[in-house]
């Protein structure tokens, strides 16, 4: 098996047990256990289970940082406002294990190396779909844009529909948002 392969098997198991049991009691050895491997092995890839969220976290960021580095390039239209938005859906829906992960796992996020710069991601985009002249109120439109986003990966769960009606709902909202808050005055 490749080692990318391995690598991946590895994060994908760990975060099925940080899932099923918690990160706090998981333990390297059931990683191990669960994947029928070695410590060794394991050890070959990833030498604790901060590295193996980390590791986690670069791999399903990466998207969300290539749509920051897009993002910082592009004319600062509507339309670019928009595309953003659309590409950070698709970057959201790939991260979902993640974000279930930190939801789950608030405490131990906090204290690893993950937590803050998800954030000054979250910053980072929510400035370049704002503009420094926008009103008070249409700079809560944009936040709000991107918090309707992240309602749509958590809160909307709860609610009964078709998944992409609901996605596709989201991204209307979100998109409607950032229309009006580029409104002429």
């Amino acid at each position: 098996m490749a080692r990318g392969n391995t690598r991946q098997r590895i994060q994908d198991v760990a975060l099925e047990l940080f899932a099923e049991q918690g990160y706090e009691k998981t333990s390297l050895r059931e990683i191990a256990e669960r994947l029928e491997v070695t410590k060794a092995a394991l050890y070959y890839h990833f030498k604790t289970k901060e590295d193996i969220i980390i590791g986690i976290f670069q791999d399903l960021t990466r998207p969300m940082d290539e749509l920051i580095d897009w993002a910082r390039e592009q004319p600062r239209t509507l339309e670019t406002k928009q595309e953003i938005l659309r590409r950070y859906q698709d970057a959201l829906v790939g991260a979902a294990p993640l974000f279930r992960f930190m939801q789950e796992n608030q405490a131990t996020v906090r204290e690893l190396s993950i937590g803050l710069t998800f954030k000054e991601r979250m910053l980072e985009l929510t400035g370049l779909i704002q503009e420094p002249d926008f009103s008070m109120t249409d700079r809560v439109r944009c936040v709000s844009a991107m918090f309707t986003m992240h309602a749509g990966m958590f809160f909307m769960q709860n609610v009964e529909g078709d998944p992409e009606e609901k996605r596709e709902a989201v991204l209307e909202v979100a998109l409607d948002l950032i229309a009006q808050a580029h409104r002429a005055p």
